[in-house]
């Protein structure tokens, strides 16, 4: 087995295929995580297949394993990324992988969002699992405002979080510091990433519906509770961290197709 093999989870997600692709460029043996029993034919890429929420097919897809770049994730049940990530260290600490690198969200510890709390838990785990680690927190991806404001818009109004702003990073950047991070010695918690500027919720949709030629209203709707007062306070946002170079105007004049 060759070494320095780096292995991407979630492969095929948006993040993921980003990695992917920037793993390759550097050389670097690559192999790709897939629950999918049919895999591609991926030159450069070896595809594995093994299913991280039951934990089958993950030893042998972590031997000879050096860096696990973590970006797979069930948004529609979440619920699911704890047993994962249980699986994935158990995997990981007896085929003596050197270096997990993870993905994660910015305002995860400060706003009591559901999905946000089961993301804090996971890299409590990472932290917890004597494996050597690297977390970094991103705002949010372009492609993925693109999709929630493809469903929201399928609606005669818009909905959007009242006063709430938003940091759009590109995906493709955050891409770029994973592998950076995976090359490098684990860092622990890295500094937060953000995009390069920082917009009002309801000022991305109206762009995003001019964008893609859609006449809808925009209706800021007040998120009760804890969660919504973290949103209105900024929580989504990392105004000392906006590294990012890519602006949303960019992304909507080359992506925003729907």
């Amino acid at each position: 087995m060759s070494e320095n093999v780096i292995l991407v989870t979630g492969a095929t997600g948006v993040l993921g295929r980003e990695v992917l692709d920037r793993v390759r460029r550097t050389g670097l043996p690559v192999r790709a995580m897939t629950r999918r029993a049919t895999l591609p034919e991926d030159p450069g890429v070896t595809w594995v297949t093994a299913d991280l929420q039951t934990g089958a097919g993950l030893d042998a897809a972590f031997d000879g394993v050096a860096t696990i770049i973590h970006c797979a994730s069930d948004t529609r049940k979440p619920k699911h990324d704890i047993p994962g990530w249980r699986h994935l260290l158990d995997a990981a600490k007896p085929a003596g992988v050197g270096h997990i690198v993870n993905i994660s969200i910015v305002g995860v510890d400060r706003i009591p969002y559901s999905y946000y709390k089961i993301k804090v838990a996971g890299e409590q785990l990472l932290a917890e699992s004597g494996i050597p680690w690297s977390n970094l927190r991103a705002t949010q991806f372009p492609d993925l405002l693109n999709a929630v404001f493809g469903v929201l818009s399928k609606a005669p109004f818009v909905l959007v979080p009242s006063r709430t702003v938003c940091q759009p990073v590109d995906q493709g950047e955050v891409a770029d510091r994973l592998v950076e991070l995976a090359q490098g010695a684990p860092a622990g918690r890295v500094a937060d990433m953000g995009g390069p500027h920082i917009h009002q919720a309801a000022d991305l949709a109206r762009s995003w519906l001019k964008a893609v030629g859609r006449r809808r209203w925009v209706l800021p709707v007040r998120v009760p509770g804890k969660a919504g007062a973290g949103f209105r306070a900024a929580g989504l946002v990392t105004r000392e961290n906006a590294v990012g170079v890519r602006t949303w105007e960019e992304y909507l004049a080359a992506k925003a197709t729907r």
